[in-house]
């Protein structure tokens, strides 16, 4: 699979392509659809199948100050996409200038010439060019006047839900992660670097790896969390805490701090990945350090159970 970023371009694809079309933030199973059916129908056209995205979210360049919470960064795109048989990603830069892009430029500049389209793979929602003027019904038409086929993938369910960016974010802001990793295909996770905290894990006998995760990504809400962490290439079992630590007061930012069952060894400065499973409790502040201890030796009892460990 080659990875296109529009700022190392300098040439048109060599071939036709199928485009898959959208912002696909979260990769969730209705977008799985979408690529799936893309790399199906190029293959059988004997075309390239090429999924078109931005490296910025949309949202997060027209509306400045209210930033819309990723569910997947570049780099998790990327990961998950290597999996399928997907031939290349381009990831345009989206800006000013190019929100003023014209629905019919940008068909005739980026899809026709640029990428030599014949083939486009949708969701029934998806809008283009200039104050999102462009749809589905002018797409087919361009499609038409430009020769390329339209195929407009409609939407997945799960439980009467319908899967969508919008709803699985929802859910992991209240915390139910156990339905938006329904909703995903898979566990929702955060990756960061393991950095130093304030030690408070160590000093009450449960030490934390504490991770920043990349800005503008999807933070569940406070709480306690059962989940797995992927620390190098091996899954452990685990418990992850969500907040700013109320019963010591002095905390101010968010922090996300996971306890890793049965693992003793320095691992600062190592990357690893939180799968959130599913919330144990919200966050609350202790009357001391002892109650909050008594609280956590429980949290773990229950996560042990939950993965059926002694």
């Amino acid at each position: 699979m080659e990875i296109i970023l529009e700022s190392s371009m300098k040439k048109c694809m060599d071939k036709e392509s199928g485009v898959g079309l959208g912002n696909f933030d979260g990769l969730h199973l209705g977008h799985m659809k979408l690529i799936d059916t893309l790399i199906t129908e190029s293959r059988k056209m004997g075309i390239e199948s090429i999924l078109y995205t931005f490296s910025k979210h949309p949202e997060n360049i027209l509306r400045k100050k209210l930033f819309t919470p990723l569910l997947t960064t570049v780099t998790k795109k990327v990961e998950l996409l290597g999996r399928t048989s997907l031939d290349h990603i381009y990831f345009d830069e989206f800006d000013e200038n190019f929100s003023r892009l014209k629905p019919i430029s940008f068909v005739e500049e980026i899809l026709v010439k640029k990428l030599k389209i014949r083939l486009a793979v949708t969701g029934t929602d998806y809008r283009f060019g200039y104050k999102g003027q462009g749809d589905v019904e002018l797409l087919s038409h361009l499609g038409k006047v430009y020769g390329f086929r339209v195929i407009t993938i409609p939407p997945v369910t799960i439980d009467n839900e319908t899967v969508s960016s919008t709803g699985i974010r929802k859910n992991i802001l209240s915390g139910n992660v156990h339905k938006a990793s329904r909703l995903l295909g898979r566990n929702y996770s955060i990756a960061g670097k393991v950095v130093h905290g304030r030690q408070i894990g160590n000093k009450i006998g449960f030490p934390t790896a504490n991770i920043i995760p990349e800005d503008y990504l999807t933070i569940p809400h406070s709480g306690v969390y059962i989940t797995k962490t992927l620390l190098d290439g091996k899954i452990i079992n685990s418990v992850t805490n969500i907040g700013n630590n109320p019963t010591f007061k002095d905390v101010e930012k968010t922090s996300i701090e996971t306890h890793l069952l049965d693992i003793d060894q320095e691992i600062y400065g190592s990357n690893i990945e939180v799968f959130f499973l599913t919330k144990i409790r919200s966050e609350k502040e202790f009357g001391s350090v002892e109650e909050l201890i008594i609280q956590i030796k429980k949290d773990v009892q229950f996560a042990r159970e939950y993965f059926n460990i002694s």
